[in-house]
């Protein structure tokens, strides 16, 4: 059960990272570390991204990965291949968005994953974005490139 809040914060870490990191047009997101399968799916997830999501242009993240997108100042941030949220019980309700389940994590409000996919896909959305109109420009990219 220790094991559990280190593991949100962790991801939360990374998380606030890209969102409070906004003075420039480069924003600090710490990259996951994907393997195999889930690397070459994020990485064809990573090319097929939009530009622009929501109003926002593509913005530059450090270090660079193409484990990671971001749009505006961080505003919105895309990291492919995170673990398995570990708030996400077996009975966690999943919204299904154009064909992908994404679970909102309870604790975190603003960051979405995508789950019963080769790959996890973490998406932050600052609250003065929409969270569905973010999520439905995002499904058909991650539907064609991160397969279940």
């Amino acid at each position: 059960m220790a094991r559990r809040p280190a593991a949100v914060g962790t991801a939360a870490a990374g998380v606030t990272l890209a969102l409070l990191t906004a003075c420039s047009s480069t924003v600090h997101v710490e990259p996951p570390t994907p393997a195999g399968e889930a690397a070459a799916a994020c990485r064809r997830l990573g090319a097929a991204l939009p530009e622009t999501l929501d109003g926002l242009g593509r913005a530059g993240s450090e270090p660079p990965s193409p484990y990671v997108a971001v749009w505006g100042d961080g505003q919105i941030a895309l990291r492919c291949g995170v673990p398995r949220p570990a708030a996400m019980e077996p009975t966690a309700e999943v919204v299904d968005v154009n064909g992908v389940g994404w679970f909102q994590d309870p604790r975190l409000p603003t960051l979405f994953t995508s789950v019963n996919r080769v790959a996890y896909v973490e998406v932050t959305i600052a609250k003065n974005h929409q969270p569905a109109a973010v999520l439905v420009d995002l499904a058909g990219p991650v539907k064609r490139n991160v397969p279940e």
